[in-house]
């Protein structure tokens, strides 16, 4: 639910959908979401000075939080 969540806004930010992967590394109470978009693209899921980025981050605390569960999202260059 997480990964999709953050598949669908990244989707909606950049130039490149197609190019967006996800992928979700689960451990015993934190799961790790990667992100990786195309090389043109990074500025606009980043933000200015990290502000898409972190409201993505807010996001996905709060839709955590829901699930009783710790989410970290890192975006791969």
């Amino acid at each position: 639910m997480l990964k999709d969540l953050i598949k669908y806004v990244a989707e909606a930010l950049v130039d490149h959908p197609e190019q967006v992967e996800v992928s979700e590394v689960e451990g015993e109470q934190t799961s790790v979401i990667e992100l990786k978009v195309a090389k043109e693209d990074l500025g606009k899921v980043i933000g200015r000075q990290g502000r898409t980025a972190r409201a993505m981050r807010v996001i996905l605390a709060a839709a955590s939080a829901k699930v009783k569960k710790r989410s970290v999202l890192e975006i791969i260059e």
